[in-house]
């Protein structure tokens, strides 16, 4: 039997207010247990919810920039069920009519281009936090402690459509999303703080059938790495019960990173168990086309329109110019470098930017704001290579230099001080051409009885005796010429 995998992604990203959704409570993270919740978080008798303006403001901008439809009114409702960290007993959330409906979101897969429809996004509130260690009983037992500051917290939920294929696809798509409600200045987008944190629906089916199969809910994953192993141990485990007899049960799942698995939670609800109904302390929301208009008026450039530029006026592939957009300070970088290069090398900025910055980034953990190279030395470097003054193998050694700071950091001086110049005398090139042709004969011969892998043995040759600085087009150019 050949599956097909199902997937659905449900994303939290907590916004970026100053206080809580529905109090005057900081939401601030970090604070000292049970020291950021009021009455309304605890919920006391008489205590009152009031709906926070900027988290709505939030919902708007992400909902225009998924191309969503903004309810003209939503409603609040109460989603109930019980659990030691949420005190009132139930989470005000909204249900039938949620403040972004639709929308979709494009992102790239291998270089293939990829669209995945939302089925919508709601505003809800956090529940606290359940701590269950270093917390012991009167009698020296294992007890849990429970912290309310989360409590109230204001949280945008996007959910998918179930059109993901595989565990890279749901990768992809939640960096995608991760990107831009950081970009939208929405959410500070910090997993290890939780403010981004992702449920993973999924179930598998025969390949072919249009009926889904039964799903499990993988909850609260904090990181893209988890994301993904998670998903493939998932399908794995179900493909193994459903060829081995079994039957999967709609559940509710955890991923132990530990162990690399997911394990049983709870039996997964529906929502005929959470018993929503409209909350009566919340009156419905309404939002103008004129609180639209207004928030769309100071809303920055979207991924979209600069991904459009970069492919009409630079020429580039729409998956470079996608990878480039995944971070509006990337996006940034990468056009103040361009600007400063003729326009038809901004692939050579972006190959640069895309690849040994990124690498040097990631290795050194700092984000592109801390890069020790700006914009303009790594467009000089370029330049570099654009006039022939080194290669590019020597660049990148230029590059790391500059990474540490040498010689002032600018490429100049250090191409200068190591004496990196490119060889571009054909008369010499030529000689030693001649000296590895001489050196060589079984080589030339393999060449010429017609192993391509022969000529690339020679061009090393010429390029070691040359120490990597000869002009490697000169050094092609001239084997092809000697040989034939």
């Amino acid at each position: 039997m050949e599956w097909e995998t199902v997937i659905g992604l449900e994303t939290h990203a907590q916004l970026l207010t100053k206080s809580k959704i529905f109090s005057n409570s900081s939401a601030q993270f970090g604070a000292a247990p049970n020291t950021q919740a009021n009455e309304v978080d605890m919920a006391l008798p008489g205590s009152l919810p009031v709906l926070n303006r900027g988290a709505v403001e939030c919902a708007i901008k992400l909902g225009l920039a998924l191309g969503g439809h903004i309810a003209p009114r939503s409603v609040f409702a109460r989603k109930n069920y019980f659990y030691p960290d949420l005190p009132k007993n139930y989470q005000i959330s909204q249900f039938e009519i949620p403040v972004v409906q639709g929308g979709s979101l494009r992102f790239f897969v291998n270089e293939q281009e990829k669209t995945i429809n939302l089925t919508r996004a709601h505003l809800e509130e956090d529940a606290g936090k359940s701590l269950h260690e270093h917390f012991t009983g009167p009698h020296g037992e294992s007890s849990t402690g429970i912290d309310l500051n989360r409590a109230g917290t204001p949280l945008l939920e996007i959910v998918s459509e179930p059109e993901m294929r595989s565990a890279e696809e749901a990768v992809a798509y939640a960096r995608t999303l991760h990107g831009l409600v950081m970009w939208l200045g929405i959410c500070d987008g910090n997993m290890q703080e939780g403010s981004f944190r992702c449920d993973a629906n999924v179930s598998i089916r025969p390949k072919g059938q249009a009926e889904f199969g039964t799903r499990c809910e993988i909850k609260n994953i904090n990181s893209f790495r988890f994301l993904e192993r998670a998903i493939q141990y998932e399908i794995r485990r179900q493909t193994e019960l459903i060829e081995d007899g079994g039957k999967v049960v709609q559940e509710t799942r955890l991923y132990d990173a530990d162990r690399d698995e997911t394990r049983s939670m709870r039996t997964k609800e529906d929502a005929d168990d959470y018993r929503y109904f409209p909350d009566p302390d919340l009156p419905p929301l309404f939002i103008a086309p004129e609180w639209i208009e207004h928030i769309k008026s100071g809303m920055p450039e979207l991924p979209a329109s600069i991904r459009a530029r970069f492919e009409a006026d630079l020429g580039l592939t729409g998956y470079d110019a996608a990878q480039l957009t995944l971070e509006r300070a990337h996006a940034a970088y990468f056009e103040e470098t361009a600007q400063a290069l003729p326009r038809e090398h901004a692939k050579l900025a972006a190959n640069w930017v895309l690849g040994e910055l990124s690498a040097n980034l990631n290795r050194d953990a700092i984000t592109i704001d801390q890069s020790p190279i700006r914009p303009a030395a790594l467009a000089a470097l370029i330049l570099r290579i654009i006039d022939g003054t080194i290669s590019n193998k020597i660049a990148r050694d230029v590059f790391a230099a500059m990474w540490a700071g040498e010689n002032g950091g600018t490429p100049d001086a250090i191409i200068e001080a190591k004496g990196l110049k490119q060889i571009s005398d054909t008369g010499a090139i030529s000689s030693m051409v001649d000296k590895v042709l001489e050196a060589n004969p079984a080589i030339v011969e393999e060449y010429r009885a017609g192993k391509q892998k022969a000529f690339n043995s020679l061009v090393g040759q010429v390029m070691k005796a040359a120490k990597g600085k000869a002009n490697p087009k000169q050094v092609n150019d001239l084997l092809k010429e000697k040989l034939g």
